[in-house]
């Protein structure tokens, strides 16, 4: 492994709760053991079927947790970036998430086995009580996506989203926060269960209003006036 991609695998793993408490032999050991994978832009990295095998941490780029409705629509239910992870839920109680994983950006994914994460983590009580917080922070999520949709206003809804974004993703300067994490209006959409060109409209309004900016580079400023 080369020095500089070397430094970045050791600043991911690191802020990583339950492999940062891990000792420096152990995390040596974790890059003999986690696999990197590459795929590109639009690419399924799993789907439901192959959740309860690996878990899987963002090296590079952005993914999407999406579920398709009844009614065929695709919804988000996440968007992970470089250093975030996903799938460590289904390795400790061997189910299956009802979900499907796809590549936003051309993404390098490691993959942690099963068999690896028990050998390395679950016989760890530091790595354990780690655990349990993060499991405590991803039921927090789920009830606040469970409050978007539940929201009879799109327009509440899109704030709604754009606040969670924020909170993941967000960071603050003079000018307000900016989410850092690119987002397209059909994004917006898909995690807020509307159309495109509601989003459209909305964001148009929350602009004109003096809420919001697009930025230089894509990225959205919510300036303090935005609640």
């Amino acid at each position: 492994m080369r020095k500089s991609k070397k430094l970045l695998f050791d600043k991911i793993i690191k802020s990583i709760p339950f492999f940062a408490c891990l000792s420096e032999e152990d995390i040596e050991e974790l890059g003999h053991v986690l696999i990197e994978k590459h795929f590109p832009r639009n690419k399924i990295i799993f789907v439901e079927e192959d959740t309860q095998n690996y878990m899987y941490v963002v090296f590079s780029g952005r993914v999407k947790v999406v579920h398709a409705g009844t009614d065929g629509k695709e919804h988000i239910l996440a968007v992970h970036k470089t250093g975030d992870f996903f799938g460590e839920m289904a390795l400790i109680d061997g189910k299956t998430a009802p979900a499907t994983v796809i590549a936003m950006d051309d993404t390098d994914i490691l993959i942690l086995s099963k068999r690896d994460f028990e050998e390395h983590l679950l016989k760890n009580n530091k790595a354990l009580r780690e655990i349990i917080s993060v499991l405590c922070a991803r039921l927090r999520e789920a009830w606040t996506v469970n409050k978007v949709l539940s929201l009879p206003a799109a327009g509440d809804r899109v704030r709604e989203v754009l606040k969670l974004m924020a909170m993941h993703s967000g960071v603050k300067d003079s000018r307000g926060t900016v989410i850092t994490l690119r987002l397209t209006h059909q994004d917006i959409a898909d995690y807020s269960s509307l159309s495109r060109e509601t989003v459209t409209r909305l964001l148009n309004k929350f602009i004109k209003d003096g809420e919001i900016e697009i930025l230089d580079d894509k990225n959205i400023l919510l300036r303090p006036s935005f609640s």
